[in-house]
């Protein structure tokens, strides 16, 4: 699933078994040399599996708000249309709207997504080879205006300023304490279920729009360092899910942009330390950085790829940016540039395949000059 081509040669210079080698060399013949390559065979390196699951150039719709059986069921009377429009990959956002097992305490609303549901929803979406990828918001995005979601209004200690801002008045969102472990063991616990419920091979875990790491009312990260505490939740969340679970993992990118370096400002980048997490984390996560307005140039893209990671772009309802933002892919083609991901945020579901920068973005793509 990694984005970097691995030689043999260096395969092996690399292979921390090598140095069994020498020590096997001195036993007798063929036993020394199927002793070596049953060691090296169970040793991969980070990078030097397949490249993305997801063979075809990704045409990726990004949904939320479908957050019970009927609803998925109504969306998939969709999918024949979205897939005939060119449609190929769905990153569906569940969050806490899931019939949690688990921690069926952390079920959001009265009628979350079940199993059942989640297959069969799964099983339209192969049925018109559509990838299904879904998402759960982590660390970041734990609130939303006044409502303070699942996890934090059950486990309030597992919030990463607790008693602080209460109503959640002056903060953007709340987030969950990346050093609490029992938050790890609950959340992956979550993942799990949505991963096998929907038989998902790959799973997007936003962390977007994180601002609290290090802050004054943070007990846990109070005066650290924001860029190695990000880079430890991202790097919590990809041993369980690409180590353990073997699937892709897709992630937001504006924390991982140094906004003080690149005019995108606070949201779109980061100006609290972050950024420098970019350096800390597996190049073989796929980056998603979002741009939604018109600009010149979009310099995240290359710097992403320069640094060895999968990059796919996602845009919104602009549609002169969808536009602008297509054609700078098209100026930097390259294997790690997957696709375009089209974003929803407030679109209404009956517009859905109607919504402009989808459809006119989606004609766009087919063109003949399309670099990927």
């Amino acid at each position: 699933m990694a984005p970097r081509d691995v030689g043999d040669e260096e395969w092996l210079k690399a292979c921390p078994v090598w140095r069994v080698w020498d020590s096997t060399m001195k036993l007798n013949g063929y036993f020394s040399v199927v002793l070596f390559l049953l060691l090296c065979t169970a040793w991969t390196p980070v990078g030097a599996s397949a490249g993305s699951k997801q063979s075809k150039p990704w045409r990726a719709l990004h949904l939320l708000d479908y957050n019970s059986d009927s609803a998925l069921d109504a969306l998939g009377q969709n999918l024949e249309n979205l897939a005939k429009q060119g449609v190929n990959v769905i990153i569906l956002e569940v969050d806490y709207n899931f019939a949690f097992k688990s921690h069926p305490e952390l079920r959001r609303g009265t009628t979350p997504i079940t199993r059942e549901g989640a297959r069969r929803f799964a099983a339209l979406c192969k049925k018109f080879n559509i990838r299904l990828i879904p998402e759960f918001q982590s660390l970041g995005h734990q609130s939303w205006k006044a409502e303070t979601f699942s996890l934090l209004s059950v486990y309030p200690a597992f919030d990463l300023t607790p008693g602080a801002f209460p109503n959640n008045e002056g903060i953007y969102c709340r987030e969950w304490d990346p050093l609490n472990p029992e938050v790890w063991r609950v959340i992956f616990q979550l993942m799990d279920e949505i991963i096998d419920a929907f038989r998902a091979d790959a799973f997007h875990v936003g962390m977007d729009e994180i601002f609290l790491l290090g802050s004054e009312f943070s007990p846990s990260t109070k005066g650290k360092d924001s860029g190695v505490l990000f880079a430890k939740a991202v790097n919590e969340i990809y041993a369980h899910l690409v180590r353990k679970r073997h699937v892709e993992m897709l992630m937001w990118g504006d924390r991982l942009i140094d906004g003080k370096k690149y005019d995108f400002g606070e949201w779109e980048a980061s100006t609290n330390g972050t950024a420098a997490a970019i350096d800390l984390i597996p190049t073989d996560i796929i980056i998603c950085p979002w741009h939604y307005e018109l600009r010149d140039s979009y310099p995240s893209i290359p710097v992403f790829i320069e640094k060895g990671f999968r990059v796919l772009p996602a845009g919104w309802k602009n549609l002169e940016a969808t536009k602008a933002l297509i054609e700078f892919t098209r100026l930097h083609a390259d294997p790690k540039l997957l696709g375009h991901m089209f974003t929803t945020w407030g679109v209404k579901k009956d517009a859905l395949v109607d919504f402009p920068p989808l459809v006119e973005g989606l004609k766009l793509l087919r063109e003949e000059r399309r670099p990927f």
